[in-house]
């Protein structure tokens, strides 16, 4: 397949939309007004249609490019942004709104001395490392809403902040210097039942977290908003891990400096509304799935793959090009396993649906290799999501040497994509179509 050098293709991230409309990796569009036609059909030119119906619960999602190949280029270069749903049964909550209520889209970037972004051609900037892509990316400087590390000046009240983890690797877990706590209201694809309280966040790139928190007793003091989460999460080991750079340990700050404008009227609801839960019992069928590790030829970089899980317990790792090997059949409901056997946290992004996280469960050690074998642990249980990941997601932290499941309702045909939405690994090759089929008995 032709691809050129600048490609790109809008996915919303979060949406519920039909095949067209999705972003779909090889429904590329080009700034040549007569350009040819992607691969699988999509417009030709530099134009393309897509149509949001909005039709889901109010949250906040985001859009960024997902071009085949180049989607860490083209975010890394700005190519994303915050796009909010709202209903009237969230407007009667009386959250803070208008300026009480700010996105924090936080990135990391690192510069050239004269001010242009720098992206490494080669293993994380090594000169001597071969010509291949960069396994994963971390920056050495926090920008939040394009900014490099800045401050907000609040007034001593309720603030929601609608915070996106825009990175391409970087994990962030965030706290406020002075212990203060804050409730978490929302997740990737909605409101909580109920707010949770919170004095730190673990956010993997692409999780959103709709949060409130009170400055209010708090006036003329700063506030630093601080990340202790390593490189790569959760283990460590990059020369940008926050341990041996002590500027990723800083995120931004609140200057609570700004008069009180009149009243707080706004409020922190007890209930927030109801998350329409799918029983397990409902899935028809429980996808077994992994995500693995292999050397390149070249024995570097380390390649990430998706893959299934074969009858005698081994894993079958896959590149995007493989055959669908994932059809669910339109209007049933499925448990989607994810087995981890990688040193790493993934975050995987189904496209199309907002899942549930039904539990996670350490898997069997190999007694010779220390390593995970993709056996669940019998005597381990099964741990229930977090409380601020119960909701409904469309991004879930799947944590190395474990089994994580998913359950989900597939409600619309068409061809889409699930993959780890650590942009290095995503291109290179961490990402596997599935369809949607009519009738059958979806394989």
């Amino acid at each position: 397949m032709d691809t050129p050098d600048v490609r790109n293709v809008v996915h919303l991230h979060g949406a519920h939309v039909l095949t067209d409309s999705d972003g779909y990796p090889e429904f590329w569009y080009t700034p040549d007004p007569d350009g040819p036609p992607n691969g699988l059909g999509g417009p030709a030119g530099n134009f393309a249609n897509y149509h949001y119906p909005n039709s889901q619960e109010p949250t906040s999602l985001w859009y960024h490019d997902h071009a085949l190949g180049i989607t860490r280029l083209n975010v890394y270069t700005g190519l994303a942004g915050s796009y909010l749903i709202r209903d009237e049964a969230e407007e009667h909550l009386n959250l803070p709104k208008g300026k009480y209520e700010v996105p924090l889209l936080i990135q990391d970037r690192s510069f050239n001395t004269d001010g242009s972004l720098f992206y490494p051609s080669s293993g994380q900037g090594d000169p001597n490392a071969p010509p291949v892509w960069v396994p994963e990316w971390f920056a050495d400087t926090v920008c939040v809403n394009g900014k490099v590390w800045p401050y907000l000046n609040v007034e001593p009240r309720k603030y929601r902040f609608r915070v996106l983890n825009g990175s391409g690797s970087r994990f962030y877990h965030l706290a406020m210097d002075n212990g203060r706590s804050f409730w978490q209201i929302g997740t990737d694809g909605g409101l909580l039942e109920a707010p949770v309280r919170l004095t730190s966040l673990l956010i993997a790139p692409a999780e959103r977290a709709d949060l409130i928190v009170d400055f209010s007793g708090h006036a003329g003091q700063t506030i630093t908003v601080t990340n202790d989460a390593a490189t790569p999460y959760p283990d460590g080991g990059d020369d940008n891990d926050p341990a041996n750079n002590p500027d990723m340990t800083v995120v931004m700050q609140f200057k609570v400096t700004l008069p009180l404008a009149g009243h707080d009227t706004s409020r922190l609801p007890a209930r927030l509304g109801e998350v329409h839960r799918l029983p397990p019992s409902s899935a028809v069928k429980i996808r077994k799935l992994t995500l693995n590790e292999a050397l390149t030829a070249l024995d570097s970089p380390i390649r990430a793959l998706l893959g299934t899980l074969r009858p005698d317990g081994t894993s079958n790792p896959l590149p995007w090009e493989a055959p669908v090997t994932e059809n669910p059949r339109l209007g049933t409901t499925e448990i989607w396993s994810f087995t981890n056997l990688t040193g790493d946290t993934h975050p995987i992004h189904m496209h199309l649906v907002q899942f549930e996280i039904l539990d996670r469960q350490a898997l069997v050690l190999d007694p010779d290799t220390g390593e995970p074998t993709s056996v669940p642990d019998a005597n381990a249980p099964r741990v229930p999501p977090d409380p601020n990941e119960a909701g409904r997601k469309d991004t879930v932290r799947v944590n190395p040497g474990t089994v994580t499941r998913v359950i989900a309702h597939f409600d619309l045909p068409g061809r889409f994509v699930w993959h780890c939405h650590i942009l290095e690994h995503e291109d290179n090759d961490m990402m596997r179509p599935f369809d949607v089929i009519k009738g059958g008995d979806g394989k």
